[in-house]
């Protein structure tokens, strides 16, 4: 146990070195009121203070860490640091409540505040969360912004019932910086969703998602960086990640249980492979491809082929905003097989064209295309 120690500049616990199942405890720095420039694995880090940056850490990286009760000017969880399957909870600061200037995968970020004239981010300031959640954080004073998250960017994560009197879950500059995400009001961009997330017991601190959370299965596989959770389970249950610091590890649907829940579909896996509409896809595929389950005339297929010269062809398909594509090329429907001219095409609405400018070899060629994975 590293306590009651103080650095007229920065690690007033530990500088440097490497730090496991360690408590670090009522230090104080002027950065880093805890621990600076180190790596810190099943650390608990609690009442720190810095009088300016990072009051339980500094720069440093962090594993299974707990960061409880810290202060500082800014981040009075973290500054600068990378936290990965942390908590965060009840640290406080003028911007950047829970963390600062960081990037965090799999962290739970609750019960943060910023308390100052113009206070931004009771969760977090100018942070990357990845698969986190953020939630009961709170900003208050004169010009309070985001009680959860300001700035940066989220992925996979749960930005819920944080408060302010100004965009209370968030504030993110850009298009797409939030992604894949539960939080309210609609940020717009990429797979996100505005249901209320379930959580298990949100009023005892228990935000593991209940049975019927909508943020089951609707993440995106892609930004995935751990194969655990929070709790050290599995991320990955039934083929598609959840959103969130916590994957539901009970039986179920492998579809999103927000797309299930939007057309009034099951969640406990009885309709994954059902086709209502008779279109020939069951309601993986469609849901896989992005398209309505119960309407037989939305589905993945090419709608032209229109040739633009010697060796062009401009091939149009009805698209999701929300898929990736890609395009395939045989000059026969037999030998040889088909194979990929272009991968990861970004889907528009209603519509999407690719130009195939080396059509080659042949005056008649067949495309088929395909939606990878959400």
């Amino acid at each position: 146990m590293l306590t009651g120690n103080a650095a007229a500049s920065r690690g007033g616990g530990a500088c440097f070195g490497t730090l496991s199942n360690c408590a670090l405890t009522n230090n104080t720095a002027n950065s880093g009121g805890g621990a600076s420039f180190g790596t810190l694995i099943n650390c608990t880090l609690a009442g720190n203070t810095a009088s300016s940056y990072g009051g339980g850490e500094y720069y440093c990286g962090l594993n299974t860490c707990v960061l409880r009760g810290n202060s500082a000017l800014y981040g009075g969880g973290a500054y600068y640091g990378a936290l990965d399957s942390c908590t965060l909870t009840n640290n406080s600061a003028a911007s950047g409540g829970g963390a600062y200037s960081s990037a965090l995968n799999n962290c739970a970020v609750t019960s943060n505040s910023v308390s100052a004239y113009s206070p931004y981010g009771g969760g977090a300031y100018n942070c990357s969360l990845n698969n986190c959640t953020v939630a009961g954080n709170f900003a208050s004073g004169t010009f309070p912004y985001a009680g959860g998250a300001y700035l940066g960017t989220a992925n996979n994560s749960i930005l819920y019932f944080n408060s302010a009197s100004n965009n209370a879950n968030y504030y993110f500059s850009g298009q797409n910086a939030i992604t894949y995400s539960c939080t309210t009001p609609d940020p717009g961009g990429v797979g996100n969703i505005t249901n209320p997330p379930l959580f298990t017991n949100y009023a005892t601190g228990n935000l593991r998602l209940q049975s019927t959370s909508p943020c089951i299965n609707s993440g995106n596989n892609a930004g995935v960086s751990s194969p655990t959770d929070l709790d050290g389970n599995p991320r990955f249950v039934s083929g598609a990640v959840d959103m969130g610091a916590y994957e539901f590890q009970g039986a179920g649907s492998v579809i999103s249980y927000a797309w299930l829940q939007q057309y009034g579909l099951p969640t406990g896996g009885s309709a994954d492979f059902s086709d209502f509409d008779h279109d020939g896809l069951n309601n993986w595929q469609e849901w896989l491809a992005g398209t309505n389950p119960s309407d037989a005339l939305s589905a993945l297929k090419i709608t032209s082929a229109t040739r633009t010269g010697p060796t062009g062809f401009v091939v149009t398909w009805q698209s999701q905003t929300t898929r990736m594509y890609y395009l395939q090329r045989s000059a026969e429907l037999a030998q040889p097989a088909f194979s990929t001219i272009q991968d990861n095409i970004a889907g528009q609405a209603g519509t999407t064209s690719y130009t195939d400018t080396n059509a080659v070899g042949s005056d008649l060629f067949f495309y088929r295309i395909g939606v990878k994975s959400p």
